[in-house]
């Protein structure tokens, strides 16, 4: 996992042994385990690091009116019950030009007010709530809804 993943040495002297990966990826998800010897003493821990993916299709750049699918996925071993959306904090409506299906978000006719934080919140059978953010981008025209300007005859138009 070089050179993704890092150890502390100044922090192994107070007894942190906390092992650091950046970025994550999906095939990092599983079971650690860290084991310490001191002299004759060995002391371990082990930690299940899950791992959730936000994921957008097709990749960017996103054009205004063109359709997307914005799939959140985790590596959660319960079933999912329910995928929740959020835009910018707020509770998406899941009808109309946005349709959630399985982990999955269709924007039919994605429109630049739609880009910003999108927040998948997924829940599981055992009760786990697990969620990830997108900052989803979209390029389109953000111009007068008139397509027609007026200028001065010998003045400058933008």
């Amino acid at each position: 996992m070089r050179p993704r993943v890092s150890v502390q040495d100044t922090a192994l002297r107070n007894g942190n042994f906390s092992l650091q990966i950046n970025p994550v990826r999906s095939e990092d998800a599983g079971l650690y385990e860290a084991q310490v010897a001191y002299g004759t003493e060995v002391q371990s821990c082990q930690v299940e690091l899950g791992v959730i993916t936000v994921t957008l299709s097709p990749a960017s750049p996103v054009v205004e009116n063109e359709p997307l699918l914005l799939s959140c996925n985790s590596s959660h071993r319960a079933s999912l019950v329910e995928t929740r959306w959020f835009h910018n904090g707020r509770p998406v409506p899941t009808s109309g030009t946005f349709c959630s299906l399985h982990g999955a978000l269709s924007i039919l006719r994605p429109a630049i007010s739609d880009a910003g934080s999108w927040r998948c919140q997924l829940r599981y059978s055992d009760n786990e709530i697990i969620s990830a953010t997108y900052n989803l981008q979209i390029l389109g025209f953000d111009g007068p809804t008139n397509p027609v300007v007026y200028a001065a005859a010998g003045s400058a138009a933008d």
